[in-house]
């Protein structure tokens, strides 16, 4: 069973589509997935679109099953699948395009533009996205940061109900450097 989060996306600037209505026209969503608002699929070609379990996909990515770039030129337009196989992280306004598959617990950045498969335990960034290292080796890394970085609890989130002083504090400890929040 799939469970809903509620992202609005907007089609044409006048009709809201839900996710379910994606589902309804073919896409496939996993379990535990977090599509965040603002990510944009490609409503007319959602059905060549599978997304695996425990997905999460940030903030005004976008997936684009077709690329229109040939019409003009050979009368057709260029269409395949996306596949986000299970625990895959997707960066915010990254675009993933046709015929690619990202592989299993993998990581695409921020702003990255994905115009080939990328293989299971990836880290991949950049235009065009290339692998820039294994996700074991991303794990490490970011574990030593942890270590030697600031680290503040869930209250200096909105959903802790940060306070006037913590967000002032937090942004002068955090001046040229990187930290961690529950």
């Amino acid at each position: 069973m799939v469970t809903f989060v509620k992202v609005r996306i907007r089609k044409f600037f006048l009709e809201e589509i839900w996710l379910e209505d994606y589902v309804k026209m073919g896409m496939v969503v996993g379990k535990n997935c977090s599509i965040q608002p603002g990510v944009v699929i490609d409503y007319s070609h959602c059905w060549l679109i599978k997304i695996g379990n425990n997905v999460t996909i940030a903030p005004q990515a976008y997936l684009l099953a077709h690329d229109a770039s040939t019409k003009s030129i050979i009368n057709y337009t260029k269409i395949g699948n996306i596949t986000i196989e299970d625990n895959v992280f997707i960066g915010a306004r990254a675009l993933i395009m046709p015929g690619v598959t990202i592989g299993k617990n993998s990581i695409i950045g921020a702003g990255s533009i994905v115009t080939k498969s990328i293989p299971a335990d990836s880290v991949a960034v950049g235009n065009p996205a290339k692998v820039v290292k294994a996700v074991d080796e991303y794990i490490k890394s970011n574990e030593l940061l942890l270590s030697n970085s600031r680290k503040y609890d869930a209250s200096y989130t909105h959903e802790g109900h940060i306070t006037p002083e913590q967000k002032y504090r937090m942004y002068q400890e955090l001046s040229n450097e990187i930290g961690f929040v529950l």
